[in-house]
């Protein structure tokens, strides 16, 4: 049996196990949750083998993974995750949001690492599962709370050799998490650094690897200590990225018109949900041209110059947007606008109707096809 007849693998739903913990954890108050800091009861389990295929998913206590020192993971990065988040609406029922995209993402992120992703239906079926056993971890009647779910795959195959991995784990954790800011929308400062990129053409920046997040830790560190919040990714003069999120920006462009515009797929962007939900909603209200295509960095500044640039903000799963209101861009500060008709706002008010729009889906406040009952 060879690695390309596992290319589509199935794994059954309907055999799942579930081992329910004898020892559930305390609940923390809501207000204490930050992010990823705390995890729930039980933990999602798949294996595959080459030979064996794909054993029965398990629910069980959550756990520690034991690994051989020699597995590939260790040793060449073959990992890959997915971010996203069951809600509770006012009447207590659970909600995902667009769910079959994150999982569809999942499995495009392990087939470039020539990992056998198994069928989504299933895998989407038994995280529904896990979801629901774990409902108590969703605060009720509070907007803003969550859980998060982060579905992940590693290659265990115990080798030195680079090659494709005869055996692979998936798992999914779930944490409760809080509302990304603790008071309204901050907005934020970003250090725009052509020095160092985030992912570059043919290679992985449209799959979610964790080999994209570790090197920007440090450069993240470095803005930091220089005041700036996030660190602004530029590719030979174009914006690509905004810390671990997307980038949009709405000007007046130079023909006159009002557009929204974020940077085109092009294989250096992760395709976002929140990126597909606003480019989505936006083209839906039809108030603004928006384009998907690239952004040089000095147009911006030109912009903000010349009185152009009306909102910056970057958009992603913990967020759903982050206005920003100043962006550092070689030897000056470019100053973006927010909210022209109150002094006090942290955010312009597209970036604010547009989070507000996407959160009244998720806790089922907007009845929407893209918010899923469990």
């Amino acid at each position: 049996m060879t690695q390309l007849e596992y290319q589509y693998p199935k794994i059954d739903a309907t055999k799942l196990v579930v081992e329910k913990t004898t020892e559930p954890r305390s609940l923390p108050p809501k207000e204490q949750l930050g992010f990823g800091k705390v995890f729930t009861d039980h933990m999602l389990t798949l294996d595959w083998d080459l030979e064996k295929g794909w054993t029965a998913p398990r629910i069980h206590p959550y756990a520690k993974i034991a690994l051989d020192p020699s597995a590939i993971v260790f040793h060449y990065a073959v990992e890959c995750f997915e971010g996203m988040k069951a809600y509770k609406d006012a009447d207590g029922e659970i909600r995902l949001f667009r769910p079959e995209l994150n999982i569809t993402r999942f499995r495009l992120s392990m087939e470039r690492l020539a990992l056998p992703a198994p069928s989504e239906a299933d895998l989407l079926a038994c995280i529904k599962e896990l979801v629901k056993i774990e409902s108590r971890w969703i605060p009720e009647n509070a907007r803003g709370y969550s859980l998060y779910i982060r579905p992940t795959a590693i290659a265990t195959q115990e080798t030195l050799g680079v090659s494709p991995s005869s055996r692979c784990k998936v798992f999914v954790i779930c944490s409760p998490v809080g509302p990304y800011y603790k008071t309204g929308f901050s907005s934020v400062s970003l250090f725009a650094t052509e020095k160092h990129v985030r992912a570059w053409p043919g290679g992985t920046g449209d799959a979610k690897l964790g080999s994209n997040y570790a090197p920007g830790i440090l450069i993240q560190t470095q803005v930091a200590k220089q005041g700036y919040a996030q660190n602004l990714w530029i590719l030979n003069g174009m914006v690509t990225e905004v810390g671990t999120m997307n980038f949009f920006v709405y000007w007046i462009n130079k023909d006159g018109e009002k557009e929204l515009r974020t940077p085109h797929l092009d294989g250096t962007i992760l395709p976002g949900i929140t990126r597909r939900s606003i480019l989505e909603l936006s083209r839906e209200w039809g108030e603004f041209k928006v384009t998907e295509g690239p952004i040089a960095m000095d147009d911006i500044k030109v912009a903000a110059e010349e009185g152009r640039l009306l909102e910056v903000f970057g958009s992603g799963t913990a967020a759903i947007v982050s206005p920003v209101h100043l962006i550092r861009w070689r030897d000056a500060d470019v100053k973006v606008p927010l909210d022209p008709t109150n002094p006090d706002a942290q955010a312009g008010p597209l970036t604010s109707r547009l989070a507000d729009t996407i959160m009244k889906i998720q806790y089922g406040e907007m009845e929407h096809p893209w918010s899923v009952k469990l």
